[in-house]
C-alpha cells in the first residue's frame, strides 16, 4: 500500500457511511493493491514507462485478459512515494452512484481524502454535480497529488460514468493522476490527452514477454531454457504473460520440458480453459460463430469473414474484438488474424462443435481468395479442402507452375502438393504432378504425367494459354533431363509464342517462367556442346533482376557459365562464378541446385591447382545426389572431377570407373564423352597399354579444345609426336581458349621439341607455358609433364618463372624487387576489417575461445565470422583457410 508522510498536515479525513448506496458493504479487499506472486518477474523497461505518468494526468494500461496489467501497475504502485487509490471495478459498478461511492472510499482509504463539503453518494443512479465539483477542487488544492489506479476499468459501460470521470480529471488538475487498467478501450477524449501530450500508455505489443523475459520468467518455474527455445516459446504465445506462465506450470510437470514448451497442444492445456471463459464463452453467438470460422485462416478481412459465415456483419464484430483485445490482432488495410494459441484452441472447438464443416469452409475461402487474386492462400485452402482440381487450377491459371521448381524457401507451394491423391484428375492437376516429378528428376513419371494433361487440353477450349505455356515449360524441363537438344528449343519456340498471348500482367508477376525456360535450355545446349548458345541462354538469366522466384535458375545459370568457363579453360574466370554462385545460394537459403555445379567446378579448379585436400573436400559436399538423378550436365561434371582427381592420385581404374558414371541423354555430349575417353585413355596409359590409349583417343573430338590438348599429351607419351601436333593443329576454338588449354598445348609442343632436339624452342615454349600458368596457379600440366621438363625447370631464368608457386623456395630477389612481379589474387574475396582480424588469429594457431576473448568478442561471434570466411574463401577447415588465404595474399 502506498505511504502518506508523516508530516502531512491534512486533517483526517471525515468519515464516510460503511456502505454503498445500494446498501451493501464496502468490500475492502477492492481498494487493496494486488500482491505479487512469486514467480512475478520485474520488468524494468515497462515500470520506466510508467513513471510518465506522474507527468501526465491519464495513463492507460490497455491490453488482452491475462496481458499482465494488473500485476504491472501493482508492482509500481507499491513504490510510489505519492498516496495511491486503488481500485478494482466490478459489474456492479455500472451506477454512477455505486461507483463514485467506491472511488471517494478508495480516496478515503489510500489517506488522500482532504476534509471539507464533498458529500457522499446517496443513491445509486445518480450523482450529484456538486459532489463532484467540489471532490475536484478538493484534489486540485492538494499539495501531493494521488494516484488514482481503476483496475479493470473496462467493467465501466455507462457513458455518464466516463463524462464525469473526465470531468473530475480535467478540473483535479495537478492533484490527480487517473491510471486506468482495461480490456478496451475507454470512453475518454483520448485524442485529446494524446494531443496535449498529457496521456501515457501501454498496450499489448509493449506489454508482451521479450524472449529474455521469458527466460527470466521460466527460471522463476524451476525451468532453465536458451533464448533461442524461449524465442519460439514467445513467438507462439506472443508473448502473452498468462500464456507463458500457464506453459511453464505444465511444462514442470512434463519429463522433458523443453520439448513439451516446444509441441504443447493447446487445446489439451490450462491455456485452453482459459481462453474458452475468459474471451469465447463472453461472446455473442454471432461472434462466436464467427471466431470458429475464421479459425480456419491465417489471415481474413470482413469480406473473407463474411464468406465463411453467409452473414453481412463482420466488420463491425471484428472491430469490436479488436477493440476489445479479444485475441483478434488487427493487420493494417482491414486484414486481422488470430493469437496462435486461440486459434489453435477455436479450430479443435469447431470440429466438436459443427463436425464436418472445416473442409466447406476452406473450400468457400479458396474460392473468395482465388477471385481475389490471392494465390498462395487460395492453394492452401484448396489443398485442405481435399479440392486439388481447384487448387491446382488456381496455380496454372495464374501461371505459377514454375514457383514448383525454384525452390524458394519462402513459397511452401511444392510442400502443400505434396499430399495430393494419385489417380487421374483436370489437366491442371496432372501439370502440377508433373511439375513435382520432374522437379524430383523423375523424368519417366513426369513425362507420363505431362502428356496426359496435353492430351486432355487438346480436348478443352483453346484459351487455356497459361495451361499450355505450362506445358511449354515443362517440356524444356524433360529434355534438359533427358539431354535432348532438338525437344528443347522446339518447346522454347513454343514458348516464345505463346508468352505473346498471356497478359502482361501475369508475366510481370512471375519473372521465374522465362528465367527457368532459359536455364533449362541454356543446360541442355551446354550438354549438346552448343557452348556460345548456351552461354547466351545463362547469361540473360544470371543478369536477371534479383528476387526469390528467380533465385534459383540464377544460381544454376551462373554454375553453369562456370562450367563453361572452365570447359574452355578459364579457371579463375570458373572459379569466380563458381563463388558467386554457391555463395549467392546459401545467402539465398538455397539447396544445392542439381548435385552442385558450383562446388563441383570448384573441385576441377582445386585438381589443377593441385590443391588435393580441397578438391576432395568439395566432392565430398556435393556426394549426397537427390535419389535417381537424371540432369545429365552435374552428372557429368561430377564425373568430370572425380575422375581428374582419381588419376592424379594413381587411381586409374577407379577413375575410369567415376567417368562412366551412367552419364547419358538422347543426346550425345560431345565434351562428356571426349572427357571419358580421355580418362580411359590415361588410364590404359598408366597400366602400360600405349596402343589401347591411342585406340581410345579416336572419339575425341577437336571441337573440344581442352580434351584435345590432353589427348595430344597422351599420344605424345604414347610414342605418336605426329599424331600429338596434328590433334594440337586441328583444334577449334570457341571463342577462345584459356590458360588451362594454351599451357597444356605448349607443353605438349614443348616436349616434342625436347625429344627432337630443339631445346631452344622447348624453353621459349615452357617459359610462355609458366607465365601463362602463375596467375592461374596452373600445377598439374607441369606436375603431370614427367621426367623431361625437369631440367628445364632448373635452369636459372625458368627457376625464377617457377619458385614460389610451382617449385619449393622463396621466389628470386629479382621477383621481390618488383612489386608489379607480383600475382594478383585468383578471386577477388573481399574481407571485412573483423574477419581480417579473425583470420590473423587464426592463422596463429588459436582456438575460437582465445580469439573471441582476444577480441572482445563472443563465441557465437567469431564462429559466425569463421562462418563467412570459410564461404568468402570457399573452404571448410581452419588449415585450408589459413593457406588460401596465404593464396590469396590476405595475410
Amino acid at each position: 500500500m502506498a505511504e502518506t508522510s508523516s508530516g502531512d498536515t491534512e486533517p483526517t479525513a471525515p468519515s464516510v457511511p460503511g456502505t454503498d448506496p445500494l446498501g451493501d458493504p464496502f468490500l475492502r479487499t477492492r481498494f487493496a493493491i494486488p500482491a505479487r506472486p512469486a514467480t512475478f518477474v520485474r520488468r524494468q523497461r515497462l515500470v520506466e514507462h510508467l513513471e510518465q505518468a506522474l507527468r501526465t494526468p491519464l495513463t492507460l494500461l490497455n491490453g488482452s485478459a491475462g496481458a499482465g496489467k494488473t500485476l504491472l501497475a501493482a508492482d509500481w504502485a507499491t513504490g510510489l512515494r505519492h498516496p495511491v487509490a486503488w481500485l478494482s471495478v466490478e459489474e456492479g459498478d455500472r451506477h454512477p452512484g455505486v461507483f463514485w461511492a467506491y472511488v471517494v472510499q478508495a480516496l478515503h482509504a489510500a489517506g488522500a481524502r482532504a476534509a471539507g463539503p464533498a458529500g457522499f453518494p446517496a443513491d445509486p443512479p445518480p450523482v450529484d454535480g456538486r459532489l463532484l465539483a467540489t471532490l475536484a477542487a478538493e484534489l486540485n488544492d492538494r499539495d501531493r497529488p494521488v494516484v488514482l489506479v481503476l483496475d479493470d476499468y473496462d467493467r465501466v459501460s455507462a457513458p455518464e460514468i466516463a463524462e464525469q470521470l473526465e470531468f473530475v480529471l480535467h478540473h483535479a488538475g495537478r492533484g490527480l493522476h487517473l491510471v486506468l487498467v482495461t480490456r478496451t478501450e475507454p470512453l475518454l477524449p483520448l485524442h485529446r490527452y494524446r494531443a496535449a501530450g498529457e496521456l501515457t500508455e501501454i498496450r499489448a505489443a509493449e506489454l508482451a514477454f521479450t524472449p529474455e523475459e521469458a527466460v527470466t520468467l521460466l527460471e522463476l518455474h524451476g525451468l532453465s531454457l536458451p533464448v533461442t527455445a524461449a524465442r519460439a516459446l514467445v513467438d507462439r504465445t506472443r508473448g502473452w504473460a498468462v500464456g507463458l506462465r500457464l506453459s511453464a506450470l505444465a511444462a514442470r510437470e512434463n519429463a522433458d520440458p523443453e520439448l513439451y514448451l516446444k509441441e504443447f497442444e493447446a487445446e489439451r492445456s490450462t491455456i485452453a480453459d482459459f481462453l474458452l471463459t475468459e474471451v469465447l464463452k463472453g461472446q455473442t453467438e454471432e461472434t462466436q460463430d464467427l471466431l470458429l470460422r475464421v479459425s480456419v485462416l491465417e489471415r481474413f478481412c470482413p469480406e473473407l469473414a463474411n464468406a465463411l459465415t453467409g452473414r453481412t456483419d463482420a466488420e463491425p464484430l471484428l472491430l469490436g474484438l479488436h477493440r476489445a483485445n479479444a485475441f483478434v490482432e488487427h493487420l493494417g488495410h482491414s486484414w486481422y488474424r488470430l493469437h496462435p494459441l486461440f486459434g489453435e484452441i477455436l479450430r479443435v472447438h469447431l470440429r466438436m462443435r459443427l463436425p464436418g464443416l472445416e473442409p466447406e469452409l476452406h473450400r468457400r475461402a479458396a474460392q473468395w481468395l482465388r477471385g481475389s487474386g490471392f494465390l498462395p492462400e487460395t492453394v492452401a485452402h484448396g489443398a485442405a479442402a481435399g479440392d486439388w482440381d481447384a487448387a491446382a487450377g488456381a496455380l496454372v491459371d495464374d501461371l505459377a507452375i514454375g514457383r514448383l521448381l525454384t525452390g524458394a524457401p519462402s513459397d511452401d507451394l511444392a510442400q502443400l502438393f505434396s499430399t495430393m491423391t494419385p489417380g487421374a484428375g483436370s489437366p491442371d492437376t496432372e501439370l502440377v504432378r508433373a511439375a513435382r516429378e520432374l522437379a524430383r528428376y523423375d523424368l519417366d513419371h513426369g513425362l507420363a504425367s505431362l502428356r496426359h494433361a496435353e492430351e486432355q487440353l487438346a480436348g478443352e477450349a483453346p484459351d487455356r494459354v497459361a495451361a499450355q505455356l505450362s506445358c511449354a515449360l515443362l517440356e524444356t524441363l524433360a529434355a534438359r533431363l533427358s539431354g535432348c537438344l532438338p525437344e528443347a528449343e522446339r518447346a522454347a519456340e513454343a514458348a516464345d509464342a505463346l508468352r505473346r498471348e498471356v497478359p502482361q500482367h501475369l508475366l510481370d508477376r512471375h519473372p521465374e517462367l522465362p528465367a527457368l525456360l532459359l536455364t533449362h535450355l541454356g543446360s541442355v545446349r551446354l550438354w549438346a556442346g552448343h557452348f556460345e548458345e548456351a552461354r547466351a541462354a545463362l547469361t540473360a538469366v544470371a543478369g536477371a533482376p534479383e528476387g526469390a522466384a528467380t533465385a534459383m535458375p540464377r544460381e544454376e545459370s551462373r554454375s553453369h557459365l562456370a562450367l563453361l568457363d572452365y570447359l574452355n579453360g578459364w579457371l579463375g574466370r570458373a572459379e569466380r562464378k563458381a563463388l558467386a554462385a554457391v555463395s549467392e545460394a546459401e545467402q539465398d537459403g538455397l539447396p544445392q541446385s542439381g548435385s552442385g555445379i558450383g562446388r563441383l567446378v570448384l573441385a576441377a579448379v582445386a585438381v589443377d591447382r593441385n590443391e588435393l585436400d580441397r578438391a576432395q573436400a568439395l566432392l565430398d559436399e556435393t556426394a549426397e545426389l537427390p535419389a535417381g538423378t537424371r540432369d545429365p550436365v552435374p552428372r557429368a561434371g561430377r564425373a568430370l572431377a572425380t575422375a581428374r582427381l582419381l588419376l592424379v592420385k594413381g587411381r586409374a581404374r577407379a577413375a575410369v570407373e567415376a567417368s562412366d558414371a551412367a552419364v547419358s541423354g538422347a543426346v550425345s555430349s560431345p565434351w562428356a564423352e571426349s572427357h571419358e575417353a580421355v580418362v580411359t585413355s590415361a588410364a590404359h596409359l598408366a597400366e602400360g597399354r600405349p596402343d589401347e590409349a591411342a585406340e581410345a583417343l579416336r572419339s575425341v573430338s577437336a571441337d573440344q579444345p581442352a580434351c584435345a590438348v590432353e589427348a595430344a599429351a597422351i599420344q605424345l607419351a604414347a610414342g605418336r609426336p605426329a599424331e600429338a601436333i596434328d590433334l594440337l593443329d586441328s583444334i577449334h576454338t570457341q571463342g577462345g581458349t584459356g590458360p588451362a588449354v594454351t599451357v597444356r598445348a605448349a607443353l605438349v609442343r614443348a616436349q616434342a621439341a625436347a625429344e627432337a632436339g630443339d631445346s631452344a624452342t622447348a624453353h621459349r615454349l615452357v617459359a610462355r607455358a609458366l607465365l601463362d600458368a602463375r596467375r592461374e596457379r596452373l600445377r598439374r600440366p607441369f606436375l603431370d609433364a614427367g621426367a623431361w621438363i625437369r631440367p628445364l625447370l632448373a635452369t636459372s631464368a625458368l627457376h625464377e618463372l617457377a619458385a614460389g608457386w610451382l617449385t619449393p623456395g622463396p621466389p628470386a630477389d629479382s621477383d621481390r624487387a618488383r612489386p608489379e612481379a607480383a600475382l594478383p589474387p585468383l578471386v577477388a574475396v573481399e574481407l571485412s576489417g573483423r574477419e581480417r582480424d579473425v583470420l590473423e588469429r587464426l592463422a596463429r594457431m588459436m582456438s575460437t575461445e582465445e580469439i573471441a576473448a582476444d577480441l572482445y568478442l563472443s563465441v557465437n561471434t567469431v564462429k559466425t565470422h569463421l562462418k563467412s570466411v570459410y564461404r568468402k574463401l570457399a573452404v571448410n577447415r581452419r588449415g585450408d583457410a589459413v593457406r588460401r588465404a596465404r593464396d590469396l595474399r590476405l595475410l
